[in-house]
C-alpha cells in the first residue's frame, strides 16, 4: 500500500503576506479559493515537489509561526542560499552537518524551514 504525503498545513497570521513570501522564494501558487464563508484555502507547491503546503483562513487551529522542521531537498545548498538571498531573505552561510549541507530560513510568521543538500552516498574506494 502506498501512503503519499501530499499536503502540509502551515499556520500564518496574514495569508496575503505569506502567499507573497512563498511565491517570492519560488513556490507555485496552485489554488487560492474561498469555498465557503470563513474558509480561504491557498495551496503552494515547491518546484519539482509532489507535496504542497496550504495556508489560509479557517483551515488550521495551530498558532501562526509554530511549525518547526519543515524540510526541502535541493541539488545545491549554496545555490539555494543564493536564490533565497536574491529573494530578499537574510540567510546564514551553508552549514555542513555531516548528513547533508543545510541552509535555514523562516517565513514572516517564524515557521522554520531547512533546505538540505543530501550527502554523496556513493561508495568510497
Amino acid at each position: 500500500m502506498d501512503i503519499k504525503l501530499e499536503l502540509v498545513m502551515i499556520p500564518v497570521s496574514d495569508v496575503d503576506r505569506a502567499k507573497d513570501f512563498y511565491v517570492k522564494i519560488g513556490f507555485n501558487a496552485d489554488h487560492d479559493e474561498r469555498p465557503m464563508d470563513g474558509i480561504r484555502y491557498v495551496q503552494l507547491t515547491p518546484p519539482g515537489s509532489a507535496c504542497s503546503i496550504a495556508i489560509g483562513e479557517g483551515i488550521t487551529t495551530a498558532a501562526p509561526g509554530s511549525v518547526e522542521g519543515m524540510q526541502v531537498v535541493v541539488a545545491s545548498a549554496e545555490q539555494a542560499r543564493k536564490h533565497l538571498i536574491a529573494a530578499g531573505l537574510d540567510v546564514d552561510p551553508v552549514v555542513d552537518l555531516g548528513w547533508g549541507k543545510f541552509v535555514f530560513f523562516a517565513d514572516p510568521d517564524g515557521n522554520k524551514w531547512a533546505v538540505q543538500e543530501l550527502p554523496d552516498y556513493a561508495p568510497k574506494d
